[in-house]
């Protein structure tokens, strides 16, 4: 028996339609005649009106263009320019906070389920107010040099006289009164400390940043630590984040005296510096990261601490060197750690593997990985460290299977 024939839906063409369940990725499917559309700025269980923005093989986007029948979820947006031809940093504004939570705890049991193929049902823990959050941002300015961000699935810059996501002491908004050079990528950053840096470069061509405002070297406090943190390190965007991830990290390592831990993807070592404490003199920590800009500000960060080794290389390719730890701790980019990093952790036979991941997906398939390597998934906890925005933090324990 043939399968039904998909409706034939053109670019520009307007629907109506039920939103189902939201994805992954900040969007929303519908359907239409067999075909499967990815809609932004919807909410389960709206009918609306959409208009068709691409279409594929597979499954074709388009945009809310009016809303017919609104679930009790959607609000105002904060931001005069969070719509579908405005910037497109934020996915989720038109939602309240409460339901943006739910909705990403929908999308890590949804990827858990399709990929690591388990059933895992986990809260999406409210960090703080959905606005004033991020101490990072990368922005572009036009060809006259006003400021601005690129627009959803495209290099077009919609120039924004603000930004409500933005930590005010950024003071985002006076640069963007004050303009800048045509045509520039721009990485904006401040401190916790009150250090803002900016760093410049050509958007038409693959130049450098370079430093065009502000220390080379910030300062991030952290409980007791300050951190040098240069402008081509890593350091997470939400305020709050270094250290309620600090914390949740010693809550699932269960570190103990003496401890050797493998700190993968270390960066600065902000995880390092959580965990010495506890692991005291007698323990040691192997800090592994591929930026040579983050390990220079982690030697300098652990520069009294004898018990601590930074090593600036691959971490698929370090790992295989090492024969022992006890705890694993790895904080891998967006595109997770895989099979042969995974395979290895294993191999070493630490007594927990602690993975903090910023994206399900990712973190569902390494789940599988570690499940087919003898290591089981304990816990794991999830932050709405993006607020307005799709994306969601987890950090998950996974502990050696007991052999029976």
């Amino acid at each position: 028996m043939s399968s039904p024939k998909k409706a034939s839906i053109e670019v520009g063409a307007r629907i109506r339609v039920e939103i189902e369940k939201v994805a992954h990725g900040g969007h929303f499917i519908a359907r239409h005649e067999g075909a499967v559309i990815f809609v932004r700025h919807a909410i389960p269980g709206e009918s609306v009106e959409i208009e068709v923005t691409s279409v594929g093989a597979s499954f074709n986007r388009a945009d809310v263009v009016e809303v017919i029948t609104p679930s009790a979820d959607r609000v105002s947006a904060p931001c005069r320019y969070a719509h579908r031809l405005g910037c497109g940093g934020c996915d989720f504004q038109h939602i309240t906070p409460a339901r943006q939570r739910e909705l990403k705890s929908e999308v890590i049991s949804e990827q858990f389920s399709r990929i690591a193929k388990m059933e895992i049902d986990v809260e999406v823990e409210e960090v703080s107010a959905p606005l004033g959050w991020r101490t990072r941002c990368s922005a572009h300015s036009t060809k006259s040099g006003t400021l601005g961000f690129y627009q959803a699935r495209s290099h077009k810059v919609t120039p924004v006289d603000d930004c409500r996501i933005l930590v005010p002491e950024m003071k985002f908004a006076e640069l963007a009164q004050r303009g800048v050079k045509g045509d520039q990528r721009l990485e904006i950053s401040i401190s916790n400390t009150g250090e803002r840096t900016i760093a410049t470069a050509n958007s038409r061509d693959e130049s450098p940043m370079r430093l065009s405002d502000g220390p080379e070297i910030a300062h991030y406090q952290v409980g007791e630590k300050v951190f040098n943190v240069s402008q081509k390190s890593f350091w997470q965007s939400h305020k709050d984040a270094p250290r309620v991830l600090s914390d949740v990290v010693v809550e699932l390592g269960k570190f103990q005296t003496g401890d050797h831990v493998l700190d993968l993807y270390g960066g600065v070592g902000l995880f390092a510096a959580a965990i010495l404490p506890i692991i005291g003199e007698a323990g040691a920590v192997d800090i592994v990261e591929g930026s040579k800009a983050a390990t220079a500000d982690a030697s300098s960060n652990f520069a009294d601490n004898s018990n601590v080794t930074v090593i600036t290389a691959d971490v698929a390719k370090t790992i295989t060197r090492f024969t022992q730890a006890d705890v694993i701790v790895l904080d891998p980019p967006r595109e997770g750690a895989g099979k042969e990093v995974l395979q290895n952790c294993a191999r070493i036979a630490p007594r927990a593997i602690i993975y903090v991941a910023c994206d399900p997906a990712a973190l569902a398939r390494d789940t599988g990985y570690l499940r087919e390597f003898g290591y089981t998934l304990e816990k794991i906890r999830a932050f709405d460290l993006f607020p307005m925005t799709h994306h969601i933090e987890c950090v998950a324990r996974f502990v050696a299977d007991k052999v029976s």
